[in-house]
């Protein structure tokens, strides 16, 4: 059975963003997953049942360390000689391309989710796309999981026409229609999971799923729903997600917002979203950027319509007006009058609300997803 090693830079990422791929993978190659933290990366291995290999990568710009990661990465697939190395994430995407090239891996593909270096600027910017460069270079296929991004990728020039491919209709892993459905759970279950949060019967729940940083429109979205509040006292706004004040922080003000205001529930990071997307009216996402958010399908199939920003990925998984609402990016003004005509303007919530699901479960259903990456891995073996 031939070998593949898939890459991500925390395994975090392989829980989430390919939630259960290698596993279908497995069927048909010898799958290993790479990441850091060797424990929680055991873990997912026994989980899914594919080998594992632990490697040092962070997040942060860490030359020295990502050196290193790179002479260890490259030292494993000398041994192992994997037929293709399949990276996800920057900093995995640079190493693991690197290390397979030299290693001399015959198929290296990436997976681009998204693209920091848009909102990065100077210095910064500069050795992000020098670093994007290099990994398209190293690389033999790209594969940008939304149409949006593969268009930003033409226009910036990191790679040619012919090495760049979306899979089906965009996303990394589509999403499961079955599990992400609202018919789990009775109303009874969700009356007292409202109530365990302090959710009045009435209440109107905004949601958010996600990391609680300033590029994901935390910003915007706290100070929107602080104006909204003040209009309508039978409103919440439900954070699902871990704060990161080391990389991306919130500004004081809103982290003042949240820590008082008693319209607001933050919960922290879940394993399991859906109880928290069954209880809730509308999803609000606004993104600065994105690849293709699994959140907003998630919230769809569980038959949520969404705000969301007008950036790749989001506006190609929502339609304004049929299953929610595209708003201008990191406009307050915008986001805040979205969530006043979602609040609002019944007929047009109910319009959207009977969009929902099936704008998810017609274009982004799993299994096709993965069949379609599938068809990709076994074209090669006819590649020399």
């Amino acid at each position: 059975m031939k070998k593949i090693v898939r890459i991500t830079t925390v395994p975090l990422s392989l829980e989430k963003l390919l939630e259960h791929q290698l596993q279908f993978m497995n069927n048909f190659y010898q799958v290993t997953a790479v990441s850091s933290e060797g424990e929680r990366l055991h873990k997912f291995g026994i989980q899914e049942g594919v080998k594992t290999f632990e490697l040092g990568l962070t997040r942060k710009i860490t030359p020295w360390q990502d050196i290193k990661a790179v002479w260890k990465l490259y030292r494993f697939l000398k041994k192992e000689q994997p037929f293709i190395v399949h990276s996800h994430t920057p900093k995995a995407g640079i190493v693991g391309m690197l290390a397979a090239k030299l290693a001399g891996v015959p198929h290296r593909l990436h997976t681009v989710a998204g693209l920091p270096l848009l909102e990065a600027k100077g210095f910064k910017r500069t050795i992000l796309e020098k670093v994007e460069q290099l990994t398209y270079a190293c690389a033999t296929k790209i594969y940008p999981n939304s149409k949006g991004l593969k268009t930003i990728i033409l226009e910036e020039k990191f790679c040619s026409a012919t090495k760049i491919k979306v899979l089906g209709n965009g996303s990394s892993n589509g999403i499961n229609t079955t599990y992400f459905n609202v018919n789990h759970f009775s109303n009874e279950m969700l009356s007292e999971h409202r109530e365990k949060l302090g959710i009045e019967k009435n209440d109107f729940v905004f949601v958010f799923v996600g990391r609680l940083v300033g590029d994901k429109g935390i910003n915007e979205l706290i100070n929107s729903f602080y104006a909204i509040a003040k209009e309508n006292v039978a409103t919440k706004l439900l954070l699902v997600g871990p704060f990161e004040d080391d990389l991306d922080p919130l500004n004081s003000e809103t982290k003042k917002i949240l820590s008082e205001h008693k319209q607001i529930i933050a919960v922290g990071y879940q394993q399991d979203v859906r109880p928290f997307l069954a209880i809730s009216n509308s999803l609000v996402f606004p993104s600065y950027r994105e690849g293709f958010p699994n959140v907003v399908m998630q919230a769809g199939a569980m038959g949520l319509p969404a705000i969301v920003s007008d950036i790749n990925g989001c506006n190609e998984i929502i339609s304004h007006e049929e299953n929610g609402l595209i708003v201008a990016v990191k406009s307050e003004v915008a986001v805040c009058e979205a969530m006043r005509r979602m609040l609002n303007d019944k007929q047009l919530y109910k319009h959207l609300q009977l969009n929902a699901r099936n704008a998810i479960t017609s274009r982004f259903e799993q299994q096709v997803i993965w069949k379609a990456l599938l068809n990709e891995y076994q074209s090669l073996e006819h590649v020399s």
